[in-house]
């Protein structure tokens, strides 16, 4: 099934595809049974997508002309918008990964990560984030994201198909989020 896709970093053509499948996926619209199969918390506008896309931080997996995955990814800078973020980069003073001091300057925010459920498990995931690693490893060896603790499909797809490292636990806005780390120079195929 995978073979028929196409990966690449997103184009203006892209942007509702990415929307549609954003909305498919975004918790806010899922009951919480279906939360269980994995979700998204942000919702971006056709505004920080096309910010995102300037910094060449989309990446989209298609299938014929229908968008069936997304990975965000971007500075620091980029992703301070959303309150989370300057939250987690004040904690990497305190932080370490693979005995390097985590940075602004040496790491990006990696996610959302949004893959319709027909093509979760066929090996999309690592794929997909493969081609995110490749075109910004030149640029940053750590990855970060977070992932909310009630998550546990994302947590599991993370740590252990990609081999991401917990580095951190912290709480905002009453959720609990684990922050983990990701060594760009690894590759996940």
């Amino acid at each position: 099934m995978i073979s028929h896709l196409n990966i690449s970093k997103a184009t203006p053509a892209d942007i509702d595809g990415v929307l549609d499948l954003q909305r498919k996926y975004l918790v806010s619209n899922l009951t919480l049974p279906a939360q269980k199969d994995g979700f998204v918390t942000t919702p971006f506008t056709i505004e920080q997508i096309e910010q995102v896309m300037l910094e060449d931080g989309l990446f989209i997996a298609k299938h014929e002309n229908e968008v069936v995955a997304y990975i965000f990814a971007g500075s620091w800078a980029y992703f301070n918008q959303w309150p989370i973020f300057p939250l987690m980069t004040k904690r990497f003073a305190n932080l370490t990964f693979k005995n390097t001091s985590i940075s602004v300057h040496n790491s990006f925010q990696y996610g959302p990560i949004c893959i319709d459920k027909a093509y979760r498990g066929t090996g999309l995931l690592n794929k997909i984030f493969e081609y995110m690693r490749l075109n910004l490893q030149p640029k940053y060896p750590i990855s970060i994201t977070f992932i909310n603790k009630i998550n546990g499909r994302s947590i599991k797809a993370h740590t252990e198909k990609l081999k991401w490292a917990t580095i951190d636990e912290f709480e905002f806005n009453g959720n609990h989020f684990l922050m983990l780390a990701f060594d760009m120079n690894i590759s996940v195929l």
